[in-house]
């Protein structure tokens, strides 16, 4: 990446949406503009966890005046990440098909252990290089982060649902304070998170850090008071629940560095930080400069170049756990590669380069279902994508690959696909024929065979075999004999030329 490159990442937290957009220079990204809104998405799911109106317009606003400062960055400088208020949400495709037009750019609903990866990430690239064992908290609206890390490296992450707009909606409804309201919302926070003793135990880290929203909020009253810049201590929490039960209400709270937007989910995020502190028996924890939008930054870094993006690695990882067979995962997709570069003449070669990308990946996982079932293995590989911890992936990403996997082989019937994205049926189409061709587990004679793709006046794939194509090789001939007939029930036709 060249120098003075403007990157730009979205963060449509439960409670904030932030824009943050840096500079990179030399391998660093330096900050020209942050922009936040409270949206509060979280306390808008309804009890069957619909978003209601009111919270997907309030979060379509806030986007479109992101869009407007977006406007001119490429698609490959933007990344923008939802979090756990949208992977509740049931009717999250209604926000987001909106959501991305109005942004300009896709949004990925991430799981919670990307989530907590990617806030390592930007909490470790805001500070000093040394060799501490890290624990990273972060508390959130709907949900709380712990890592344990050291450098760049995340080496244990968790993601629990607990967070400061959650559990300030459920204990302190009507913004009242009392002690016993504390008690109960502390109690309850330590039953959601009393797996996290034994995993973040204190000899398993060195320095305590608290990430973003709640521990920020809690540190500049804190500091503000006159105890240490930057801590958080035990008894600096202890104080400040003194202070928020004798305002008896978040409307009556006066206290110095308390930002208005924070006074309606200070209640239910106290609540969770006392929880983590007597969980892991933390005496002090510093307030981290990193974020999530921080380590999103840095993620657009490491997928610019295959070999350092972590997607790679964790497709490979997939790979080795369900022990497939890594010669025919290479030659399906070596072939799939070939088939999709001939169809696609339009593309700019770096999209041409991503697309092919995933299309291997999809290939390299196509057999990962083979040791459940052998009939059904298509089915029980797409279900392991669409239930995996993939770090680095973003749901929607591993359920387009889940449904590669799905689709490569049967009826195209069974696929819950928009057969209107030509892209994916393209790389399914080119997935489907290099199993096909690659049927008898040796590489294929593919000389004189060309595809193609055309979009008008219909939706029509020709595969084009040189003369003596089909004699010589009988059985693939006629596997696309019966691919052309799979085909018919689709909105898409393949026509299959000197068979």
């Amino acid at each position: 990446m060249q120098n003075g490159t403007l990157l730009a990442a979205v963060d449509l937290g439960s409670n904030s949406f932030r824009l943050e957009i840096g500079r990179f220079d030399r391998g660093q990204i330096n900050r020209t503009e942050y922009l936040k809104e409270t949206v509060r998405q979280g306390n808008g799911l309804d009890a069957d966890r619909n978003l209601t109106q009111d919270a997907m317009q309030r979060g379509w606003d806030c986007l479109a005046r992101f869009g407007e400062r977006l406007a001119g960055f490429k698609k490959s400088q933007v990344r923008a990440v939802a979090t756990q208020t949208l992977r509740e949400a049931r009717n999250r495709e209604e926000f987001l098909a909106k959501a991305n037009r109005i942004l300009g750019f896709p949004i990925d609903v991430i799981s919670g252990r990307e989530e907590a990866r990617l806030i390592y990430q930007g909490v470790a690239h805001m500070l000093p290089q040394s060799d501490e064992r890290r624990l990273v908290v972060d508390i959130g609206g709907r949900s709380t982060e712990m890592i344990v890390g050291k450098g760049l490296d995340a080496l244990n992450m968790e993601s629990y649902r607990v967070g400061s707009v959650a559990w300030s909606m459920k204990y302190f409804p009507d913004g009242q304070f009392t002690s016993r309201a504390f008690n109960m919302a502390e109690v309850a926070a330590k039953a959601v998170l009393e797996e996290a003793i034994n995993a973040y135990e204190a000899k398993s880290w060195d320095v305590a850090y608290g990430s973003s929203g709640t521990i920020g909020a809690v540190s500049d009253v804190l500091t503000a008071s006159g105890w240490a810049a930057g801590i958080v201590t035990r008894e600096g929490l202890d104080w400040l629940l003194d202070r928020l039960v004798k305002a008896q209400s978040a409307d009556r709270l006066k206290i110095e560095g308390m930002k208005d937007d924070r006074r309606a989910v200070i209640g239910g995020g106290v609540s969770v930080l006392r929880a983590v502190f007597n969980l892991l028996g933390i005496e002090k924890m510093e307030a981290a400069q990193g974020a999530l939008r921080h380590g999103v930054l840095y993620d657009l870094l490491d997928r610019e170049k295959d070999i350092a993006d972590l997607r790679s690695s964790s497709v490979q990882r997939l790979a080795v756990r369900f022990d497939t067979d890594a010669v025919q995962s290479a030659r399906v997709s070596r072939v799939a590669r070939q088939l999709f570069k001939m169809s696609v003449t339009e593309l700019q070669p770096a999209e041409t380069d991503r697309l092919q990308r995933k299309l291997e990946w999809a290939a390299q996982l196509h057999e990962i279902g083979s040791q459940i079932s052998h009939s059904d293995y298509h089915k029980h590989g797409a279900y392991i994508l669409d239930n995996a911890d993939a770090p680095g992936f973003a749901l929607p990403e591993l359920h387009r690959l889940s449904l590669l996997v799905l689709g490569h082989r049967g009826k195209l019937r069974k696929l819950e696909a928009d057969f209107e994205d030509r892209l994916l049926i393209q790389q399914l189409m080119c997935l489907r024929m290099a199993v096909i061709f690659c049927h008898a587990r040796r590489d294929p004679d593919l000389k004189g065979l060309q595809l193609e793709c055309a979009v008008s006046p219909g939706k029509l794939f020709v595969l084009n075999c040189r003369p003596g194509w089909s004699e010589a090789f009988p059985q693939s001939a006629y596997l696309l004999q019966e691919e052309v007939v799979a085909w018919q029930k689709t909105p898409w036709s393949l026509v299959v030329s000197g068979l």
